[in-house]
């Protein structure tokens, strides 16, 4: 269909401070961005991130215009305003992971070939959304009297970001003062993030069942929303504390820390954005007729289950993979980091290292997440593991040694001379106590 002949000019022009006039004015780059996707001359390759960014800019702004005016409470208007919103989350999502496709070769990741072929399949999918709704938003502009606009945009209004040169790279990126102490603090963050995550970490993909199962009930927008706020925390800690320039010279060891850091905030802002527009526009449509019949136009558009599946078993999936290889390269830069000291504790009394004082002490270094060993005469255990300190424990009492020295991170060691000043958290009958305040985190 020919959409070049449309004007926005008619032999009557509303007044210009009615809902007519302006929603001419509002929505004209928003269709001009659909014009655009429903042209027959664009290439069938992926949009560009400046052409995702103008489409979601101008139907941010258009759906807050018709937002403003009731458009989701009158008939008329509701299929015009849920075609916006679903533009707008799809063209934010594409455009998240278009970012991601640009950056790849810069975030030097492991096991990465898989991750781009499948990401590489998720934009041609969202793509394919935008490019089988855009000639419905043209079509639902038309029944509602707006004219389509007369300029229209060009591949050449959107060229990518590559270019065939690079900028000097002449502002040394050397470590910053005090450096150590904020790897630690931001490498220690990074793995208590991975271990609150355990509740939604998977390693296989989810059947469509499994999927519906699990959303929204135990994976929603407003969880992945927040651990995408606790991820870009970490990466703008980085990125003034440790490392300021890009991705290219520089540590290598810190850079692929980022690296880990940017995909998978990026796939969070992916999945978040799907998930909002699955659970506001596809999941719950309401009790009234006209809800849950533009939810079922909106559905025959952007199948729910593809869509499901593309945030799942690709945005999330890759999320829980890239947290898992990201773990142990940030155990590594941690003890490479970590200030080292030992202290030299009692054995707790009566009852020794069975499983209470045996659990607080391996809570307390995984809670740092750097190494601390249990020395007992030549031995060395675990202190981070329970099943370890249970061994040692059983040393000790054979041995009936009443002092030990715990070797390793000075952060944990200081922890664990409070918890071993309190008999490690239980009575002289092997009861617990409460615990000082310091170690509130162990309850």
């Amino acid at each position: 269909m020919d959409y070049r002949s449309s004007s926005t000019s008619s032999a009557t022009e509303p007044a210009a401070d009615t809902f007519a006039a302006k929603v001419l004015i509002f929505s004209q780059d928003f269709l001009k961005c659909n014009v655009f996707i429903a042209g027959p001359e664009h290439p069938a390759g992926a949009f560009t991130q400046k052409f995702y960014s103008t489409l979601a800019s101008a139907s941010t702004l258009l759906e807050d215009f018709l937002d403003y005016h009731g458009a989701k409470n009158n008939k008329d208007w509701y299929f015009f305003r849920e075609l916006t919103a679903a533009m707008r989350h799809i063209g934010l999502a594409s455009n998240f992971q278009k970012h991601i496709s640009n950056r790849l070769q810069y975030y030097d990741l492991p096991d990465s070939a898989e991750f781009k072929s499948d990401g590489d399949a998720a934009l041609d999918f969202l793509n394919q959304c935008l490019r089988q709704t855009a000639p419905v938003v043209l079509e639902e502009a038309r029944r509602l009297g707006i004219g389509l606009p007369a300029g229209r945009f060009r591949d050449a209004d959107f060229p990518s970001l590559q270019t065939s040169t690079l900028l000097a790279y002449d502002i040394d990126d050397e470590n910053k003062d005090q450096e150590k102490q904020h790897i630690v603090k931001i490498a220690s963050e990074f793995l208590n993030i991975l271990k609150s995550f355990d509740q939604i970490k998977f390693y296989e993909r989810y059947s469509p069942a499994e999927i519906r199962a699990i959303i929204p009930e135990k994976i929603n927008e407003v969880e992945i929303r927040r651990y995408e706020m606790l991820v870009h925390n970490l990466q703008s800690s980085f990125d003034t504390y440790v490392i300021h320039g890009g991705f290219q010279f520089g540590n290598r060891k810190l850079k692929q820390l980022r690296g880990f850091f940017s995909v998978i905030f990026h796939l969070f802002q992916m999945v978040g954005r799907l998930l909002h527009f699955y659970e506001r526009h596809l999941h719950a449509a309401g009790y009234k007729n006209t809800y849950k019949r533009v939810q079922e136009q909106l559905a025959a558009l952007i199948d729910p289950a593809r869509l499901l599946d593309c945030t799942i078993n690709y945005g999330l999936y890759y999320v829980c993979h890239f947290l898992v290889l990201g773990k142990e390269h940030a155990r590594v830069i941690l003890n490479e980091n970590i200030e080292r000291s030992s202290i030299r504790v009692g054995v707790p009394q009566k009852l020794g290292f069975h499983s209470r004082p045996s659990l607080l002490v391996a809570k307390i270094v995984q809670h740092y997440g750097g190494q601390v060993e249990l020395v007992v005469g030549a031995d060395r255990f675990d202190a981070g593991s329970v099943l370890d300190m249970q061994w040692a424990g059983g040393k000790i009492q054979k041995e009936n040694i009443k002092e030990v020295v715990f070797e390793g991170d000075a952060r944990t060691l200081k922890d664990i001379e409070i918890l071993a000043g309190v008999n490690y958290g239980e009575d002289l009958m092997g009861k617990g106590i409460p615990l000082p305040r310091e170690l509130k985190y162990l309850k």
